[in-house]
């Protein structure tokens, strides 16, 4: 049978708290501020009032709320007066392109309309294996970003490009003359020829280095792999080969080692024939990975370590002294165990910053010869050396370096020591920093000069060995910017643009296909072949971890964030709006603590009367550096003994005010360890938390969330595990959904529009929620409405936390329950399980009901129903009654209660005439006081069927696409007509394992979900 699991979203929920309650039954939760509008409360209060005077105040209220919605802004449009001859007004164009930018990566169709981009979409022609995350899908907002460095400047001054050419040909020469070093300080290229052309450039200054930085490292792991295959690089693993996988300390959905392997993964993770993969995860913070895991262990980095060099004993046969507590060493065990037996099929991957523990990673994959693990196409997008930045901090500092040129770099932001760099950089003659804004380290250099936006710009990339692709812009730069290869080309003497050097060389990379081919795919696949390992000394590896020492009391473990990354993206609205899929947080960092320690140190949160989240202050030290005040978060599944905080925030300069938030980490970055021993104590006072966990909640009704075991799966009749929603009919028993009070019409002619989520592909990542805001024009609020209850994002992805760890073992026991002092204790005991729940995500936008509730009850049928499935809204004719969303069992309509566009109240985006560029024009920006949800991005899906009749063919399999679908990596969404009877969606839909979300309400419902799955 189906699972009988509560689920609760939030730890003020799962202890029962009243207000959590009460705000559950209360939608509105801010008090509607009648006083204003209706004169004196008290004397209302102490009169009798008639149902007249109601209606007149009602009235009132309606008709104000009409008023504000009538006030549509008005535009005068100019046609062209030459048009030119490659655009069309009115019809897309795509460029195929590929970005890098030293932390995300990606293959990318760009979106242009009359000229501007507007949208990124995932390119999906063979060989571009890597999608876009949230950061890249939010990346194009950056384009149009008005805090852009706009000019060069010179001392502070603005300058002009010929001034800054000359002034760097001068300091050149002048370290050539006085033997000073000359350093280029860049982030990781993986440009083939920007590496040629630093070559020439050191070739014509020997007295010239190139130094590398990853502002977040990944430095131990590539100096594993060097020592072993001879080439700085990292593995790139095919999740979809191994049928068993253990992680230690790795969130391969997240960022570890650049992430992107959320696809492959997804491919094992859906049951077929019975089988699929499955997947340990042993981990301090809960990450993504560890939410998709089938079991999850936390524990400390120290344990983890003893974790590693245990399963390398099993494996191998060897027998390294292992210090693990007893629970935590039969879990390890299991997993090791299972990983033997699983031979080639099994793989294992670490996230330990230490290079003992990497060398133990590669010694284990190749003793189990894993299909997974492949060194053919290693991955090139990590270069990045700790020693080399050391040892050039060591040498500013000696006032060694005459010149040094940056690019792609802020390290006066990102540096732990970044006081010793500040010192450092005041000894350098001439500095250079080639960056889009004027940011922490291009505000103290010397020369700060502007570098292009990757769309205005030209370049190409080798992401993994055997593939090459082409950056193009795909608009014609902003501002008076200048790559750095265009200045290196002058400095080096060499004619021509860097467009040029880049298509002459570009022969020697793509194995003879054509430029134009190469330029159109945007990728090309040329092969590779695997690289031949030296020996491991692995026993001498595993006895250096084993004896590695415990952090201390505390561990502060630091990692990136979903939303904001390596904190390069701090000035994106969209992205500081994001709420963070396991915290469900927006616009903050904070210190993640467990349950345990959070009682033992007096830390807590609390939703409060509003139905904001509010929480206690805590002051973190690591080695003698403070951070002060600092947002505590009470997190189920974090290790005993160990703390979480986000990278990425904190950042002032060049940034808007409302984008200043959060505190700096990487102040406590120590050593490049993501590691640190930390003490933690409560500080004064009470922060206010912008979170939605607690916000738009389903009611409490169950059959939210559907799942069973690949046991269960497979033994049982889906009657068990997918249960149908059953009501009385003439005293019957029937299928809620046979029953109807509506009269139905034929919806088999033409296209009939359903969306597929399958909750075992699902991980949470938010890439279609940002892909959403771009093709919708949704508004950002900030983070006083987020936490009113009034974010506006069409999509959100709900997290559900599971109380019981096991499915049968519980049902047993509550059935074993006998009176209600038994009840109540048992239950009490069964929900401690949240220190380390499962959990599950669950996308939730607009159901686009067949027998939808809104619009019963919308007085100016504002809202209707489409013979294509959709649920429509129009706009001019809604007044902001509110019923609608009042009826919506799903909570999905959102309500303008501002004026978004051009407000200084909201000063995002929409608030200047750069920022609104970035706007869809087949989509309306939406006024004050009318209603707003998920489209199903109709605007799609005409497109599509216009282009179709436009070439006289039917729409294909796979062509109707919405934002959320398309940006979707891991497959769990699915869009498309399910009249077609051969499509995927129509295959999906029939699937055993579908069901619709609150089935029993009769909404009949056009997105459906899959039951989730798991392998324990």
């Amino acid at each position: 049978m189906s699972s009988n699991k509560k689920y609760w979203k939030s730890v003020e929920e799962l202890e029962n708290s009243s207000i959590v309650e009460a705000l559950r039954n209360n939608e509105f939760v801010e008090e509607i501020p009648t006083d204003e509008f209706l004169g004196n409360a008290d004397a209302l209060s102490t009169s009798g009032t008639s149902r007249r005077d109601f209606l007149k105040y009602v009235g009132f209220s309606t008709a104000a709320v009409t008023l504000a919605a009538c006030e549509g802004p008005v535009h005068k449009s100019i046609p062209y007066v030459l048009q030119p001859e490659q655009i069309i007004p009115g019809v897309a164009d795509y460029y195929a392109t590929t970005v890098f930018d030293g932390f995300d990566f990606a293959n990318l169709l760009v979106k242009t309309r009359e000229g501007r981009p507007i949208k990124i979409e995932n390119n999906t022609i063979a060989g571009a294996k890597f999608s876009a995350n949230a950061r890249i899908h939010a990346s194009i907002l950056g384009l149009y970003d008005s805090t852009r460095l706009k000019e060069p400047k010179v001392d502070g001054k603005d300058s002009s490009w010929s001034a800054v050419d000359l002034k760097i040909k001068s300091s050149l020469a002048d370290a050539k003359t006085k033997g000073g070093q000359v350093v280029l300080l860049t982030n990781t290229l993986a440009s083939p020829s920007t590496d040629k052309l630093i070559a020439e450039f050191i070739a014509k200054n020997p007295n010239a280095k190139h130094v590398v930085y990853d502002a977040v490292s990944s430095s131990e792991a590539l100096d594993a792999f060097e020592t072993v295959y001879g080439q700085r690089a990292l593995v790139d693993y095919d999740f979809s080969k191994a049928s068993l996988i253990v992680s230690v300390g790795a969130d391969f959905l997240g960022d570890w080692q650049g992430g992107g392997y959320d696809t492959g993964y997804a491919q094992g993770r859906i049951p077929q024939n019975g089988k699929m993969s499955r997947h340990f995860q042993f981990e301090s913070n809960m990450t993504l990975s560890g939410a998709a895991a089938d079991k999850r262990v936390p524990m400390t980095v120290a344990a983890q370590k003893q974790a590693l060099v245990q399963i390398y004993n099993i494996v191998v046969g060897a027998s390294v002294p292992v210090a693990l507590e007893g629970n935590f060493k039969a879990e390890v065990v299991k997993a090791a165990q299972q990983l033997k037996a699983a031979g080639s099929k099994g793989v294992l991957v670490s996230g330990i910053e230490d290079k003992n523990a990497q060398l133990l990673v590669l010694a284990i994959n190749q003793v189990l010869a894993s299909e997974a693990f492949s060194t053919a196409g290693a991955r090139q997008i990590r270069k990045g050396s700790n020693v080399a930045v050391a040892q050039l901090i060591k040498d500013l500092n000696a006032g060694s370096v005459h010149t040094l040129i940056m690019s792609g770099v802020n390290p006066v932001y990102t540096l732990a020591d970044s006081a010793s760099f500040v010192s450092g950089l005041k000894k350098v003659k001439t500095s250079v920093a080639f960056s889009l804004k004027e940011d922490e380290t291009a505000s103290i250099v010397s020369i700060a000069a502007p570098a292009p936006h990757y769309l205005e710009s030209w370049g190409d990339l080798e992401l993994t060995s055997g593939t090459y692709s082409l950056t193009q812009p795909t608009i014609r730069p902003i501002f008076n910017t200048k790559q750095l290869q265009d200045v290196l080309l002058s400095v080096n003497g060499t004619a021509g643009t860097y467009y040029d050097y880049l298509k002459a060389n570009s022969g020697a990379y793509t194995a003879g296909a054509s430029w134009n081919k190469v330029l159109h795919d945007g990728v090309a696949v040329l092969g590779a072949t695997a690289l031949s390992g030296g020996a491991i000394d692995a026993a001498a590896a595993a006895n250096a971890v084993a004896k590695s020492k415990v952090a201390g009391d505390f561990e502060l473990v630091l990692y990136t964030k979903t939303g904001l990354g390596d904190g390069q993206h701090a000035n994106n609205p969209w992205l500081q709006e994001f709420p963070d899929p396991i915290t469900r947080v927006s616009w903050d960092n904070y210190v993640t603590v467990s349950n345990a320690d959070a009682k033992k140190l007096g830390l807590s949160n609390e939703i409060v009367a509003n139905g904001g989240l509010n929480g206690s202050y805590a002051t973190i030290t690591v080695d003698g550096v403070k951070l002060e005040n600092v947002p505590v978060i009470v997190q189920p599944g974090q290790a005993v003994g160990t703390v979480g905080l986000a990278l990425g925030y904190g950042r002032k300069a060049s940034l808007k005010e409302e984008m200043q938030v959060g505190l700096n980490a990487y102040a406590l970055y120590k050593g490049f360890n993501n590691v640190q021993s930390v003490s933690i104590a409560k500080a004064g006072g009470v922060h206010e938390f912008a979170c939605v966990q607690g916000q738009k909640t389903l009611m409490g009704r169950g059959d939210i969330i559907k799942e069973t075991t690949l046991e269960i799966f497979n033994t049982k009749d889906a009657e068990h595990w997918n249960e149908k929603p059953m009501v009385s009919l003439d005293h019957q028993e029937v299928e809620a959904t046979t029953v109807d009070l509506w009269e139905s019409f034929d919806r088999t002619t033409g296209h009939h529009f359903n969306l597929s989520i399958d909750l075992n592909a699902c991980t949470g990542c938010g890439a279609c929620v940002i892909a959403c805001h771009a093709e919708n024009n949704v508004p950002v609020v900030g983070k006083a409405e987020v936490r009113r209850s009034r974010d506006m994002h069409w999509l959100r992805i709900d997290r559900y936390y599971s109380s019981e760890s096991t499915f049968e073992g519980d049902n047993e026991r509550k059935e074993g329950i006998a009176g209600l002092s038994s009840s109540l204790s048992t239950f009490n005991e069964m929900e401690k399980a949240g220190d380390n729940p499962q959990v599950a995500f669950q996308p939730v936008m607009c159901q686009h009901c067949n027998h939808a509730p809104c619009e019963t009850v919308c007085p100016v049928a504002a809202t209707s129903h489409g013979r294509e499935g959709q649920n429509h809204m129009a706009y001019n004719r809604c007044v902001g009654t509110r019923y609608c969303a009042n009826n919506c069992p799903y909570k999905v309509r959102r309500f303008n209660w501002f004026l978004y566009n051009k407000n200084s109240e909201f000063d995002y985006h929409m608030n200047d005439d750069l920022g609104r560029m970035v706007l869809n024009p087949d989509v309306n920006v939406r006024s004050r006081g009318v209603m707003e949800k998920c489209s199903m991005c109709i605007q799609m899906t005409q497109a599509t069927k216009l282009k179709a009749k436009n070439e006289g063919r039917p729409v294909r399999d796979g062509e109707f696409q919405t934002a959320c679908s398309s940006a979707c990596s891991s497959g769990a969404m699915i869009f498309g007509d399910v009249n077609d009877k051969e499509s995927k969606v129509a295959k999906l839909a029939a699937d055993e394992r579908s069901y619709h979300l609150l089935e029993h309400v009769g909404t009949k419902p056009n997105v459906v979900y899959h039951v989730k799955v798991r392998n324990t």
